[in-house]
């Protein structure tokens, strides 16, 4: 026996937090009766979330993707040439951390609740890098005012904020790097229209310990080994827990 909410996410459906909110808005049910928090389930009973009967757990897999521009991060599959469509990967997998349609590079893609939401809490700071090229040249204090922070607005999107100190390079009279450890709405670009430029391209070359390297564009790969146990290790989470679900 084991608890309800660990079950659903073992079966690749959500993460435990998420199941609970499942739970108590009642769309779960266990044998015809729905569910209260903190019961505990058998694999021989019939468990649904509304009314789609769950499986007990699939292995889990961890991926990581090249975005290519014009593909959209949803799992809404109204959405025209959105990423679960375009990636049609045999296991149903989500992103841990979203690219916006314009830029391109590394995703990391899985059907693990428990390291998605590890790694997408602010509190943990994870490094994620990227190559940007805007359209005009590069200057010293536009890299010391990208290092320093930058304040940014959007009032539509309830946004403003000061961005956090971050690592800049400049890497090219129009390209730099930077290596953010937070991810507001369409951060690096924002940031360099608020100081007067704008982005042209934008590639995310790192997330954490996982690097694009040469995976070419629209192209995918398994996280395996010493890499994947490091991605958990950093992520603060454990190997082969929780489940993920859009």
């Amino acid at each position: 026996m084991i608890r309800l909410n660990k079950y659903l996410s073992e079966a690749g459906i959500c993460s435990r937090r998420e199941a609970d909110r499942l739970i108590e808005a009642g769309r779960v049910t266990v044998d015809g009766v729905q569910a209260v928090p903190g019961m505990k389930v058998s694999e021989e009973q019939k468990i649904c979330v509304g009314k789609k009967v769950i499986q007990g757990a699939e292995q889990k897999v961890v991926l990581a993707v090249n975005k290519p521009a014009g593909i959209v991060c949803t799992g809404d599959m109204k959405v025209k040439n959105n990423i679960i469509r375009f990636l049609h990967y045999p296991v149903r997998v989500t992103y841990a951390g979203r690219l916006d349609k314009d830029s391109e590079g590394l995703l990391i893609m899985t059907n693990d609740g428990e390291l998605i939401n590890s790694m997408m809490r602010a509190r943990y700071h994870h490094e994620k890098e990227y190559h940007v090229r805007v359209d005009k040249e590069i200057t010293s204090e536009f890299v010391r005012q990208m290092s320093e922070g930058v304040h940014i607005q959007d009032v539509e999107k309830n946004l403003d904020a000061v961005t956090r100190p971050c690592e800049v390079k400049q890497i090219g009279k129009y390209t730099f790097s930077i290596i953010l450890t937070q991810g507001l709405n369409r951060q690096i670009r924002r940031m360099c229209e608020a100081l007067g430029y704008k982005v042209t391209k934008l590639v995310r070359i790192r997330i954490m310990n996982v690097e694009l390297g040469s995976l070419k564009s629209g192209a995918v790969r398994k996280i395996e080994g010493q890499e994947l146990k490091k991605l958990y290790e950093q992520a603060g989470t454990h190997e082969g827990t929780g489940g993920a679900f859009e």
